[in-house]
């Protein structure tokens, strides 16, 4: 059975469960590798991991939407399977330099203190950057901020 079989699949269980679910949502999975796209999907399901980060520059050369409140996401694992369901409870666009402590402990990774998030995120915008973009790193980038809460998983 392919992935998106599967992810179809799960969403017609979530919403079976759910019919009050929006008829639309977004399927996948964090981070660029497949051990981080497993690693952070395990603080979401854990109830660790409340919020991610992404560049905000991205959205516009991939062509895809920014999220929005009440949005559904489909987390997929490593390997694409689908895992968990999240509604997206807040985002806000702020630069990279001026995220604060709260947000960097919501999202769970590390020790959670601003100066791990600012360090891991550097290291991993700057990847993305340059390999989307093009571009050098910039610590004044967008930076979109989003919340979100667990509210379906198999485990």
């Amino acid at each position: 059975m392919s992935n998106e079989t599967k992810i179809k699949l799960f969403w017609e269980e979530y919403t079976q469960l759910h019919p009050q679910a929006a008829d639309n949502y977004e399927a996948w999975a964090f981070g660029d590798s497949p051990q981080m796209a497993d690693e952070l999907l395990d603080l979401v399901i854990r109830g660790i991991k409340t919020g991610t980060a992404s560049n905000y520059e991205i959205y516009a050369v991939s062509d895809e939407t920014l999220p929005e409140i009440g949005r559904h996401s489909i987390l997929l694992d490593g390997r694409g399977n689908p895992q968990a369901v999240i509604v997206t409870t807040d985002v806000q666009i702020t630069p990279f330099d001026e995220v604060g402590a709260d947000f960097a402990y919501s999202e769970g990774e590390d020790d959670r203190t601003l100066e791990s998030w600012r360090h891991e995120h550097e290291n991993f915008f700057t990847r993305e950057s340059l390999t989307f973009l093009k571009k050098p790193f910039d610590p004044k980038m967008k930076v979109v901020c989003e919340n979100f809460r667990l509210v379906y998983t198999k485990f």
